[in-house]
């Protein structure tokens, strides 16, 4: 072995660590920076009445007055969370780089549909349902894992919901 091999395979393995480390911090960074927007939103959204009872507590009948707000996200995972991923299949178990995909994709979900509902001036929705799917891994498991969320709910006026 001479040392042009050496030097090939040190390269080999700095690149493919670095790449790993890259991907590491960067993907980090970016989930948390996403976190810290969603809790800012989320506190915006703190006074609106959101629930999953298919009516409001109390009862009133406003149905002229309600519409359908929906909310969609697709959120993708990095390589190395889906890297990561492959692994654990192997050995199975839960795999908690996309139970954070999904939380977050969810959390944004509903900031949306919330955000829909106070655009067309209502500030609260109840009956809130959510659909999800994998949209992202293609043909033989190459490609990234990608998750699709779809918040639904039934928007109201609150103030019409007083007696």
């Amino acid at each position: 072995m001479g040392a042009n091999d050496a030097i090939q395979i040190v390269l080999f393995f700095g690149t493919t660590l670095f790449l790993l480390f890259l991907g590491l911090t960067v993907g980090t960074t970016v989930d948390r920076l996403h976190r810290k927007r969603l809790l800012k939103r989320e506190t915006e959204f703190a006074n609106m009445l959101v629930t999953d009872l298919r009516t409001f507590p109390g009862g009133a009948e406003t149905a002229s007055h309600a519409t359908l707000v929906m909310g969609q996200v697709v959120i993708g995972s990095d390589y190395l969370k889906t890297y990561l991923a492959k692994l654990r299949n192997i050995f199975g178990g839960e795999v908690r780089s996309f139970l954070s995909l999904m939380e977050r994709a969810r959390r944004e979900a509903l900031l949306r549909m919330m955000q829909e509902a106070r655009d067309r001036g209502y500030d609260a929705v109840c009956n809130v349902r959510y659909e999800t799917s994998n949209i992202g891994v293609a043909k033989r498991r190459r490609g990234m894992a990608m998750a699709e969320v779809f918040a639904y709910g039934t928007a109201y006026r609150s103030t019409e919901l007083s007696p």
